[in-house]
């Protein structure tokens, strides 16, 4: 039991590690403007596009506060809304080129992070959590860990 208490907490703990060491990896590239949120919005987003719903349950908000997240993020430069193919009553929400940019850089912070990582725990073992992580994690479930 102490175990897997100790297990939830380092999780939470390093996730919180990792996305502070990203976004100071974004302010060092010259993304002052962002904050960790709007990350988890360009990783729904991409590569496709999402609509305000999806982002909504994405990130686990109303629709109204995700179509203010966007609206902000339009008014970045970050995404655009688009005509959605195939729902007359729905709008896209794509990367803008500043978007894929943005969405680039914060993987370059990420790798730098880990290979922080790498250095303390070495390769063989971080390669071995990430094979563990797969087993357990849902793919693409990221999103804030607040509730």
């Amino acid at each position: 039991m102490a175990d897997e208490l100790a297990l939830s907490a380092l999780l939470l703990s390093a996730a919180g590690t990792l996305v502070d060491q990203i976004h100071r990896g974004m302010v060092q590239r010259g993304y002052l403007d962002l904050r960790p949120i709007h990350g988890y919005v360009l990783a729904r987003c991409a590569p496709a596009g999402a609509t305000n719903g999806a982002i909504a349950e994405h990130l686990g908000v109303t629709k109204q506060a995700a179509s203010q997240l966007v609206d902000e993020m339009v008014d970045r430069g970050l995404v655009e809304r688009q005509d959605h193919p195939a729902d007359a009553r729905a709008k896209l929400v794509v990367l803008t080129e500043r978007g894929w940019t943005c969405t680039r850089a914060a993987d370059e912070a990420a790798t730098e992070a880990i290979s922080g990582w790498v250095d303390v725990l070495g390769q063989r073992r971080v390669s071995a959590i990430v094979a563990d992580l797969r087993r357990v994690a849902r793919p693409g479930h990221l999103r804030p860990t607040v509730w």
